[in-house]
């Protein structure tokens, strides 16, 4: 029999929580490390010799941890979307020309990204209590295609989302990290080819974030 050793009887207790600490930081790091090493390459070393075409939001602002709505009326948290790279639109339910024109932009992009498309969900935040219209739903709210479609109180929206000056938040198309940061703003009438530039050299330096997509995981 192996015999281990145990806890020496006046170990102090202040110096086993700091050794605990150190190392629950080290595994936090490593979680981390993956989306650390994309903004690094994407904004430090910059892939291609070319700046970013979206506008980087420093400091990126973490997603509120409220309860949200799914189109079918169900609470979950905005923190069940983390794991994957999001490209989020904003807009009221009754879904105007612009909103029209996200949802296409972004269906749109995720295909542009072949192989990789599984690894960026797009989301709508729909920020009032309008009832969606039933034959937006499958366009909006289908997770086996990476689209889901959620009801926010536009008050956290407005706490954690931000338009660029002399703009509304449905002007633009935002851009969150797998860790739920927002990280990244479009302009407004948004250039694809530029902004699918963008997009995939961020996959590109996040390749190492080597996590199954929810497209992937409903097709199981």
């Amino acid at each position: 029999m192996t015999v281990h050793s145990l806890p020496t009887p006046g170990e102090p207790t202040a110096q086993r929580r700091i050794v605990g600490r150190w190392k629950l930081l080290a595994v936090l790091l490593v979680c981390a490390s993956p989306v650390i090493a994309s903004y690094f390459t994407y904004y430090v070393l910059r892939p291609e010799g070319r700046g970013n075409y979206g506008e980087l939001i420093n400091p990126q602002r973490p997603a509120p941890d409220v309860a949200v709505l799914t189109a079918s009326g169900a609470a979950v948290r905005l923190s069940s979307l983390k794991g994957q790279w999001l490209l989020v639109s904003v807009a009221g339910a009754a879904c105007g020309p612009v909103c029209e024109k996200h949802v296409y932009l972004q269906r749109q992009l995720r295909e542009t990204l072949g192989r990789e498309k599984t690894r960026l969900d797009r989301v709508w935040l729909v920020n009032d209590d309008a009832p969606i219209a039933p034959a937006l739903l499958p366009q909006v709210d289908n997770r086996a295609a990476g689209a889901v479609a959620l009801r926010m109180p536009s008050a956290a929206l407005a706490q954690w989302l931000e338009p660029a000056a002399g703009h509304a938040l449905q002007d633009h198309l935002y851009v969150v990290d797998p860790l739920g940061n927002w990280m990244l703003r479009f302009p407004a009438d948004v250039d694809t080819a530029k902004a699918k530039r963008d997009l995939e050299r961020l996959l590109r330096a996040s390749v190492s974030w080597d996590r199954a997509g929810r497209e992937q995981a409903a097709g199981q």
